[in-house]
């Protein structure tokens, strides 16, 4: 059966950066080995083989990147890092207690311009807010950093295309957060897709959890061990509150176009890699959604989108009271839906069928962390790009602009604007507060 070849980028292949840094200032007749004595009791490996890591933001997300990383044997939590300080110490004190290190062993900061400076570091897993995405990750792969960002990959669609430009540009590997795409259950699902088992492709459903509304509240002293600055970064200043600095960033537009960008990302991640012809052409957006009509939050609490490709397959998106949440791909020969709970399919012999030699195989890849370690030593394409995250990033964003404007609207996917619609284009940037810069 025909695999999908693993393109590498650019850098030393079967090495971390600082060993091979290590060893190409080292004498070139010294022998490179690891001793036995220098391996853990517990079998980890030897400190100067250890992938350096460092997680950047640790709430939910963060929290759950740093205790899976944690498990790694060949990698080494050096910093965690937080606007929060509280939550940053909780990180680096679990890193320590793990390693049975001395208190202070693994570093805790708020700025994460200390984490990108370290040279020990190689890896940076970023969780902080949408708005933070582009800004923190540009620097870190200029800083030579290989990173593991969230989804959704980043605030705008400008700012995907330059963190595209910039992971090519200084050769570094990014695995984006859109996790299905290591879960084999989402790879048959489009590789029955891709090889025609439903037949000709007509239309794939999008659905994910609908968004939310806030109450009004008033400013509140920001909390000790807050750096409020710091946690608004390119965000425009507005008072602090006891409301946004934890899970509710998701429904305000200034860190995040809501669920549908955040939740979107992953089952949209899914329709482009089972249907890559809707991003061959240009794309007709239209749809429609409402919004919260009091209090802080002001992204979409439901939507309804169709995207439409010059030969008439469809896309439609929608939160989930509409479409199951999923992705389903309907063509003239049966379906496929396929989600975090399982896959099904009419017929239902569908999800049995034994691919042929010859048929497209995708990307295997069945644990997102693992595979992301494995490309940082191999220095090949891990299984979520940047240039899949952007696209699937844009789609969301396309999606919400189209319901902001409310018209129909052209989307260019080789230009990345709108065709003929300036009003719109506006959506596709915003301004940072200085001093931030990517």
């Amino acid at each position: 059966m025909k695999k999908q070849d693993r393109i590498c980028v650019p850098g030393p292949k079967g090495v971390t950066r600082r060993k091979f840094l290590a060893l190409t200032t080292a004498t070139a007749a010294a022998p490179y080995f690891i001793p036995a004595a220098s391996l853990g009791s517990d079998g980890r490996a030897a400190p100067s083989d250890r992938i350096g890591v460092a997680i950047v933001g640790v709430g939910s997300r963060g929290g759950g990147h740093l205790n899976t990383m944690l498990g790694f044997k060949d990698a080494q939590v050096l910093a965690a890092c937080d606007a929060n300080k509280p939550k940053a110490d909780a990180g680096a004190k679990r890193a320590d207690a793990r390693y049975k290190a001395k208190a202070g062993s693994c570093a805790s900061c708020s700025d994460f311009r200390e984490v990108i400076a370290r040279p020990d570091v190689d890896a940076i897993f970023i969780a902080a807010p949408e708005n933070w995405h582009a800004l923190i990750a540009s620097h870190a792969v200029r800083a030579g950093k290989d990173v593991y960002c969230e989804k959704a990959l980043t605030l705008t669609v400008a700012e995907g295309r330059q963190l595209c430009q910039a992971v090519r540009r200084y050769g570094r590997v990014l695995q984006v957060g859109t996790q299905q795409r290591s879960d084999r259950r989402f790879r048959l699902a489009c590789e029955l897709v891709r090889n025609g088992y439903i037949g000709k492709l007509r239309r794939v459903e999008v659905g994910v959890p609908g968004g939310r509304s806030l109450p009004n509240v008033k400013p509140s002293p920001v909390p000790a061990g807050l750096d409020y600055d710091m946690w608004l970064g390119p965000a425009p200043f507005t008072p602090h509150n006891d409301l946004k600095c934890s899970f509710n960033w998701y429904f305000i537009y200034d860190y995040c176009a809501g669920w549908i960008q955040s939740w979107g990302v992953h089952h949209l991640d899914i329709a482009l890699w089972g249907a890559p012809s809707l991003l061959a052409s240009p794309l007709e957006v239209s749809g429609s959604a409402t919004f919260p009509t009091d209090g802080i939050a002001d992204t979409s609490i439901t939507w309804n989108v169709e995207f439409r490709t010059a030969d008439g397959a469809k896309l439609c998106f929608a939160d989930n009271k509409r479409f199951s949440q999923g992705a389903r791909f309907v063509g003239d020969k049966g379906w496929v839906h396929v989600n975090r709970g399982g896959i099904r399919s009419e017929p239902a012999s569908l999800i049995k069928t034994e691919m042929k030699s010859g048929d497209e195989r995708l990307y295997e890849s069945n644990n997102h962390h693992a595979n992301f370690m494995e490309c940082i030593r191999s220095r090949c394409e891990p299984a979520a790009p940047v240039e899949a995250g952007h696209a699937a990033t844009t789609l969301s964003l396309i999606a919400d602009i189209a319901t902001r404007t409310g018209r129909k609207l052209k989307w260019d996917w080789k230009a990345e604007k709108f065709i003929g619609d300036e009003n719109a284009n506006r959506y596709l940037s915003r301004a940072m507060r200085a001093p931030w810069t990517i």
